[in-house]
């Protein structure tokens, strides 16, 4: 459940008790230029989140730090993502960088719009992969890593276009002209994950 729109910090909060997220995560909101309150658990996802409610326990990353997953979030899908992106052709950094902005390494992770999963996959998405049980790890993560390397290829390697793609849909970014889609979670999504992934070849070094 990556963010809810505008619902009140008690619903979320009962919504967020319920699901099948970790127990300690701390509830970021903000208010968009339409008055619309929305609330998240990651705030990486959007520079605009403040923090409105801390648990216990949780991490808190430092001022200007990109959140990352902790070894053992890793260690639990390494194997999956290095088989992926070996037989796709992609690096691993990147497909541990997605999977970081998109769901926290959270495999149960369950957008308001129906993306879900590790790489949160869109229905549409994951029956165009063939992915049949969309929360199951492998299958997630061997569809997500074939739509990456597919726009990988259309967008002749861009990472950025392919990045925007991936989270705006490949027809956003054709519509603005093989450009970055002007939608603010989108230009803020593609540097996040382009920081994250150099932070992931950082540490193979």
């Amino acid at each position: 459940m990556r963010w809810f729109t505008a619902c009140s910090l008690a619903a979320f909060s009962a919504a967020f008790s319920l699901s099948p997220l970790p127990a300690l995560a701390d509830i970021y909101s903000f208010t968009d230029e339409r008055g619309v309150v929305h609330f998240t658990n990651l705030p990486h996802l959007d520079r605009r989140y403040k923090l409105i409610r801390r648990e216990a326990g949780s991490r808190v990353p430092r001022s200007g730090q990109a959140w990352m997953p902790t070894e053992a979030d890793i260690r639990k899908f390494s194997s999956i993502i290095e088989t992926a992106s070996r037989s796709h052709g992609l690096e691993p950094a990147l497909v541990q960088a997605v999977i970081t902005a998109e769901s926290g390494f959270n495999p149960n992770a369950l957008s308001r719009k129906g993306a879900s999963g590790l790489m949160q996959l869109m229905p549409d998405t994951a029956r165009r992969y063939g992915v049949q049980n969309i929360f199951d790890p492998v299958e997630n993560i061997h569809g997500g890593v074939r739509y990456l390397k597919d726009l990988m290829a259309m967008f002749n390697g861009d990472m950025r276009l392919a990045l925007a793609g991936y989270n705006a849909g490949e027809n956003a970014v054709i519509r603005a002209g093989h450009r970055i889609p002007p939608y603010p979670e989108t230009q803020n999504y593609v540097p996040k994950v382009i920081d994250i992934y150099h932070k992931f070849r950082a540490r193979k070094g």
